[in-house]
């Protein structure tokens, strides 16, 4: 009996090692979460193309109903994504919003109901394979104009789907579109009700889950195939939007969470951290202090070092060694920083050695070396862009740059800067883009754009 069992066991073992480094092996030709294979914005294998507009290189172009600027996910033959459509059914109970107080950037309370919905589309015609109503509800605030209800972008293991809609609910499904599980979710009171918007991450057999907010901050992981909860810690700081990036560093896996700084008065009275945690138990492995406030741009990884930015009330780009313990603020530990040209919204892109990367949420383009931090490319000009909230992609020796008037500029990998296209669509572009194969998928205001080579 005793044989059995650990025969049994060994089995299930090498069943489960199997898995992981099949999806591993797969991974790199799909994008199977918001910032690619390996989270760093860029793909080793993707060849997408470098010209298109309305009427070329559009292989199809899917209208997606109601509003959602999260990414559009890729894995094998499947593109998933993620939208929240009001119904326009009324709550005569609530106060409509044209009778609420006045509240900065005009942003009001839902008194309708809206439908959480997921989208399965076929990858070589964008026609709908499956489609499901996740949840209905009336939100309990509302969101910044630049902000929506669908915000954070699904992400899959190859098996199950993971969907979080923010205080809305997290989600499971198999790829077929069969709910596996679903887990209410406590609300997030985001401060100003700008809205949420970080994006679940899945790592060996584990969902992690970053909830930043004006009341009880935390980071929680679970068990991805159940959605129970393994561990929670408590975070401070105040609002965050920033997804996390998991790495295995000398025999432990890393999260690496960036957190929000505290400002007062127009000022930064306590900046932001990086903060690492042990996603076994989820103890603070070290920590960084030196960042600004409004942490969204996620942390990117290069070898031995994580690279961190942000970019509201002030400029912070932090290059840190993974090898890090305690708390390391303004320590010699600190490999290198950056005060000026960081991102407030879009995530850098982290491409051969080269960190790319956008001022605030305009068009001024800077590139740095990541191992040195010499920088080669400082707040150029990007002619015919304006406005980028989408985060920067790479592939096949190129870089991406989307913006939100329906432009992307497309660039040759380098230190010197080298346009080579600027393509534009008739739609406003907000998501950050998905590359796989051939293909650059693009999600618009009004459309899925899937985009190569005819």
């Amino acid at each position: 009996m005793k044989t059995s069992l650990i025969i049994s066991t060994a089995l299930l073992c090498i069943a489960l090692t199997s898995s992981a480094a099949d999806f591993e092996k797969a991974k790199v030709n799909n994008w199977h979460q918001w910032r690619g294979p390996d989270a760093t914005g860029s793909s080793t294998t993707a060849q997408p193309p470098v010209n298109w507009s309305e009427e070329k290189n559009i292989q199809w172009k899917t209208p997606i109903k109601g509003y959602g600027s999260a990414s559009p996910i890729i894995w094998g033959d499947k593109v998933f994504i993620l939208t929240a459509i009001n119904t326009k059914k009324v709550d005569p109970s609530l106060p409509k919003p044209e009778d609420q107080p006045k509240r900065i950037f005009g942003i009001t309370y839902p008194n309708t109901e809206y439908v959480f919905v997921v989208m399965c589309l076929d990858r070589k015609t964008g026609e709908t394979l499956w489609q499901q109503v996740a949840t209905q509800l009336i939100p309990h605030e509302g969101t910044h104009g630049d902000n929506n209800f669908a915000s954070g972008s699904p992400t899959t293991d190859g098996e199950r789907l993971y969907c979080w809609f923010g205080s809305s609910g997290l989600f499971c499904y198999d790829l077929n579109g069969k709910k596996l599980w679903e887990r209410s979710m406590s609300k997030a009171y985001m401060g100003a009700s700008l809205g949420e918007a970080c994006s679940p991450v899945v790592h060996d057999g584990k969902l992690i889950l970053v909830r930043d907010h004006v009341r009880q901050s935390y980071i929680e992981v679970l068990d991805a195939k159940t959605g129970k909860m393994l561990w929670r810690e408590n975070r401070q700081g105040g609002n965050g939007w920033s997804t996390p990036t998991v790495v295995t560093h000398s025999g432990k896996t890393q999260i690496i969470t960036t957190a929000s700084g505290i400002g007062r008065g127009g000022r930064l009275v306590e900046p932001g951290k990086v903060i690492s945690y042990n996603l076994q138990n989820g103890q603070i492995i070290w920590q960084c202090g030196g960042l600004t406030d409004n942490a969204i741009p996620c942390p990117v990884v290069d070898g031995n070092a994580v690279y961190c930015m942000t970019g509201y009330q002030g400029f912070s780009l932090l290059a840190l060694p993974l090898s890090a313990k305690g708390d390391i603020t303004g320590s010699d530990t600190i490999l290198w920083s950056k005060n000026r040209g960081t991102p407030y919204t879009p995530s850098p892109v982290l491409y051969k050695g080269l960190l790319y990367y956008t001022q605030s949420n305009q068009a001024l383009l800077s590139c740095t070396e990541a191992k040195t931090g010499v920088t080669h490319i400082d707040r150029e000009r990007l002619n015919g862009l304006a406005n980028v909230y989408s985060s920067l992609v790479a592939a096949d020796g190129k870089v991406y740059i989307t913006a939100r008037n329906g432009a992307t500029l497309v660039l040759k990998h380098g230190k010197k800067f080298e346009p080579l296209a600027t393509n534009k669509l008739d739609d406003r572009l907000d998501a950050s883009p998905a590359l796989a194969g051939n293909q650059i998928f693009l999600r618009g205001r009004q459309f899925l754009y899937c985009i190569g080579e005819k």
